[in-house]
């Protein structure tokens, strides 16, 4: 398969019927200006779009009413001409005047009504439009047939580099497709779980018959279904991407957290990643938005740092003319990508403290758990202590070398994987088991032992946590409060290191007390917060998921000297760091090095968006690393300086990186 280009554009273009004059001022020349000043090496070009316009002569699909060019295969041509690969785009869950003239197309919901975001069935022609709002449709019928006929139409017709199918979602559809289909299958349609079951075989249909069209003629076409990169899809849906991207607008679509832990995921996998970001102050639609291009740089540098290749997200205005002035930021963060990819790209996981996912496309039912909050918070808390780790599945072969593993909050055991763990720290290992991770999957008892025995759910809404003198460091010596209540567990044979304190009662109206929670007894209840036993911490509050509703640094704090205690010789650690920052260790054996990535831009947030803006300064910070190869040299490539090192015991390599300003990467040699 095609390696996937590493400075990419995916550029939008929705563009609707009541717009005149489309693409009539596209010129080649400033076109391929444009990629040249951004040093772009890929961007995405419009066959269809969500209003369900073509953008090309179709006899398939609908011309664009005002289409003054064959927009997409000039597009293309020009691209190749300057030697830029130009995959194709097809709209396939949204495309509005399908929807609007084929309503049965559409995805229905179990009222019969049709689904989709924001719609608004009573609205008048001149009300407002809500943004984002589309209808879903169902890829099944003749709205399949006509979709597989357009695709079949563009190989014919285009040299094809690759397809991005985009709004591919498995939901939960009860059209009379569907239904129809589900009876024929013996399924239920009125059991949520068999219409997942359904609609996940309807797009396994989809795309495999998607995908056997595009390679019969273009065997080396990349394709991708945007939609259906989530840990929580099953492999077979994994298996028809030839390479994952991961949409992250972190301006507005969940922050800066949210594509580390979803890169280390996807990393497992071996197919090359690429991380999309947009140009745009907030997302996708928005047309004459910016980012400085300082913030472009920075999160270009997050990409790299974490394996992925790069794409930024513009919409091209329906004149077909280049916005040069985006092509100029979207340059500066290229043309220093340019300068770091070969110390990011293809490198391998290599830390010794590992999270156990809670969602397993080899192993995970179709109605599988999803990772959401706990594993979120638990990532958030390990970054912002800058503990590096690696996503670990229920079917690793080898867990010998994490030192450490976190299970992160929900029940995510089966038998078999409990005694794997289990197994593993007999051997050695060690386990931070976080609220109800270790439970069996009706929650009666714990599959691991934690040195405690499960009694049953929390009693109350909200509770307290009194810290024991093994987890005090830096807490304070006073009950504080967790937002959520823990399950309650009753020590056996674990040592204590934290007690629960419970309050007077529930807030209601009849019983409530002050503005918000009631005040706790004084009296540490008969369940524990905190228990040690061997290798093994339980900590009984779902502390990720509070921290990713709440960011309390007390929960932070406990977490981590609870980490501590097990996980004493990190792959890498740092000093003078501050919480914003971030590091990512990569391994690249094939030039056997090491590489470090160091950043650092506090996100601001600025009403409804998160911005980057401030990069201060970072000096002397000081790294570890610990590492089975003998590291000969350490060095700052991009400034051409080798750094000082110091061989201590057990393998720790230390070295003082002396700057950073936004990013540094820094290489250990071996």
């Amino acid at each position: 398969m095609t390696s996937i280009p590493t400075r990419q554009v995916h550029l939008d273009f929705h563009t609707s019927e009541h717009i005149h004059g489309v693409g009539a001022k596209f010129d080649e020349g400033q076109w391929q200006k444009a990629l040249k000043i951004a040093h772009v090496n890929s961007v995405t070009v419009f066959a269809k779009c969500h209003h369900s316009w073509s953008y090309y002569p179709t006899k398939i699909g609908r011309k664009h009413p005002h289409l003054k060019t064959d927009l997409m295969g000039r597009q293309i041509k020009a691209c190749h001409a300057i030697g830029v690969r130009a995959p194709i785009y097809y709209a396939v869950g949204w495309s509005a005047n399908d929807a609007e003239d084929h309503p049965e197309w559409c995805c229905r919901d179990k009222a019969g009504k049709i689904d989709g975001f924001s719609v608004t069935p009573d609205a008048k022609p001149g009300d407002p439009k809500p943004a984002f709002s589309w209808k879903h449709l169902c890829p099944s019928g003749k709205y399949k047939e006509l979709m597989l006929a357009q695709t079949r139409e563009i190989c014919e017709m285009y040299p094809v580099d690759g397809f991005f199918y985009d709004i591919c979602m498995i939901l939960t559809c009860r059209c009379k497709r569907c239904l129809s289909g589900m009876k024929s299958q013996g399924l239920d349609s009125a059991s949520d779980s068999d219409v997942r079951k359904y609609n996940l075989k309807k797009w396994v249909s989809f795309m495999s018959d998607c995908n056997a069209i595009i390679h019969e003629r273009h065997p080396e076409a990349t394709i991708f279904y945007n939609g259906l990169a989530t840990p929580d899809i099953p492999a077979e849906i994994h298996g028809l991407q030839t390479h994952f991207e991961l949409e992250d607008l972190p301006t507005t679509w969940g922050g800066y957290d949210k594509f580390p832990p979803r890169a280390k995921y996807f990393s497992r996998t071996g197919k090359q990643l690429l991380a999309m970001s947009g140009k745009f102050h907030t997302a996708w639609g928005e047309f004459g938005g910016f980012k400085h291009p300082d913030a472009i740089r920075f999160e270009a540098a997050s990409m790299i740092a974490y394996g992925a290749r790069c794409s930024f997200g513009d919409q091209l205005h329906p004149s077909g003319e280049m916005s040069l002035a985006t092509y100029r930021n979207i340059g500066a963060g290229y043309d220093y990508v340019r300068r770091i990819e070969e110390f990011g790209l293809d490198g391998r996981p290599c830390n010794n403290l590992g999270v156990w996912s809670a969602a397993s496309p080899t192993t995970q039912s179709a109605t599988g758990p999803v990772p959401g909050a706990h594993e979120q918070g638990i990532a958030s808390m390990l970054m912002e202590a800058h503990r590096e780790w690696d996503v670990v599945m229920p079917d690793d072969q080898d867990l010998s070398r994490f030192q450490t593993i976190i299970l992160a909050g929900e029940p995510s055991l089966s038998s078999a994987s409990a005694k794997r763990l289990t197994d593993y720290v007999s051997a050695g290992g060690s386990l931070l088991v976080i609220g109800s991770a270790a439970l069996n999957a009706t929650k009666s008892k714990f599959l691991v032992d934690v040195g405690g025995k499960y009694v049953g759910p929390a009693r109350f809404e909200v509770d307290y946590t009194r810290i024991g003198k093994p987890l005090a460091d830096d807490l304070p010596d006073s009950p504080f409060l967790n937002y959520n209540a823990a399950i309650r567990v009753k020590p056996t044979d674990g040592k204590v290191m934290a007690w629960i304190r419970e309050p007077y009662f529930d807030r209601t109206h009849a019983h409530y007390c002050s503005h918000q929670n009631t005040p706790y007894v004084e009296k540490d209840a008969a369940c524990a917060a905190g228990l040690q036993k061997g290798r093994v911490i339980y900590l009984a509050h779902a502390l990720g998921k509070l921290y990713a509703e709440s960011a309390a640094r007390v929960h932070r704090q406990m977490f981590v000297n609870a980490l501590d205690r097990l996980h004493t010789s990190p792959a890498i650690s740092v000093k003078g760091l501050p919480s914003a920052g971030r590091i990512s260790l990569i391994h690249q054996p094939q030039h056997k090095r090491f590489c470090i990535h160091i950043l650092y831009s506090p996100p601001l947030q600025r009403s409804r968006c998160q911005v980057l803006e401030d990069f201060p300064p970072l000096f002397n910070l000081q790294v570890e690393l610990r590492v089975k190869q003998a590291i000969r040299q350490v060095a700052l490539p991009l400034e051409n300086a080798e750094l000082k090192l110091v061989r201590g015991k057990a393998g720790v390599t230390s070295f003082t990186v002396p700057k950073v300003i936004g990013h540094q990467v820094v290489t250990a040699n071996y």
